[in-house]
């Protein structure tokens, strides 16, 4: 079977907390691993979306406008849905591993270099599609 979640990989979550997110695959397991027996890939992806700017609004607004929220988490394969976009994870491969998920505090300093990232792809205007919520 081929990989389909390959890093780099946007996908959307079917079910759980985020259903109907965008995340983006940062590390895949295809075989599983000894506390997660079956495929599941590592991700990261936007709880909140960014607010929708104007040209009437002030720099101290759109700024707050601009902001985004992250998280990361280990999703099984059968709850993603794979898109045909792709991102390039510069900073996203190291700040993440599965050592992570065991220390909230590695955990927190994930999410800030994530949001970190995520801010400067976003204001930079490179992958729109990625940076609105689904309409359904």
């Amino acid at each position: 079977m081929p990989k389909i979640y390959k890093p780099g990989k946007v996908a959307l979550v079917l079910s759980g907390r985020f259903a109907g997110r965008k995340v983006i695959v940062i590390r895949q397991s295809d075989e599983g691993t000894k506390e997660r027996p079956y495929p599941h890939a590592i991700v990261a992806g936007i709880e909140r979306y960014p607010r929708k700017v104007t040209k009437g609004m002030g720099k101290k607004r759109i700024e707050k406008r601009s902001k985004v929220k992250p998280f990361i988490k280990s999703i099984n394969y059968n709850h993603l849905l794979p898109t045909r976009y792709a991102i390039e994870l510069d900073g996203l491969k190291g700040s993440v591993a599965p050592e992570t998920f065991k220390e909230p505090t590695h955990r927190e300093e994930a999410k800030k270099a994530i949001k970190k990232q995520f801010e400067e792809k976003y204001l930079a205007g490179k992958n729109k599609w990625f940076f609105t919520p689904l309409r359904f």
